[in-house]
């Protein structure tokens, strides 16, 4: 791929004379843009951490925080369709989980608080699909942690099928 003029004019940061110098910043690639986001997000507990110990504070403040990460890196990248979608369905997917149920007064969550963790959830499958896709692509690791959102291989498919426990019907 060329790099464009108005690229390379943007990554010029000086100039100089007595017989002619240039500096020079590259630009920064969609592959360390994506590596970077992950490195950030490895470090969110909020995206993996085991429902029963997240305070819910702490939840909000980590999406906001999220939010305005993914808001800066938009910002940064303009409109690349190779990563800006998954970015944008990630910031969509913390405003939603903060609109319907972030900022309640409220200091842990109650087991009985059934539309607090599908909320969670569905925040978290959102996050795994869309963090996949750029890992794959730019073949970036993901932590163990944050990897345990991403989506499961069906290891199913082809093989023959394990019995449930659950399933005597056959057995008698």
């Amino acid at each position: 791929m060329k790099i464009k003029y108005k690229q390379i004019s943007k990554s010029l940061t000086g100039f100089s004379t007595p017989f002619f110098g240039v500096s020079w910043t590259p630009p920064e690639t969609d592959r360390d843009v994506v590596r970077k986001l992950i490195t950030f997000l490895e470090d969110r507990r909020a995206l993996y951490n085991p429902y029963n110990i997240e305070t819910p504070m702490f939840v909000d403040q980590s999406l906001l925080e999220i939010r305005k990460e993914l808001t800066s890196i938009l910002q940064r990248i303009g409109d690349n369709p190779d990563i800006s979608l998954n970015l944008r369905a990630m910031r969509a997917a913390c405003r939603k989980y903060l609109n319907e149920v972030g900022d309640k007064d409220r200091p842990s969550f109650h087991y009985r608080e059934f539309e607090t963790f599908a909320a969670l959830g569905e925040l978290r499958a959102v996050f795994g699909i869309h963090i996949a896709q750029p890992a794959v692509k730019y073949g970036i690791d993901v932590e163990e942690e944050l990897a345990s959102i991403l989506p499961v291989e069906d290891a199913d498919v082809g093989e023959t099928k394990v019995k449930r426990k659950c399933d005597i019907s056959d057995e008698r």
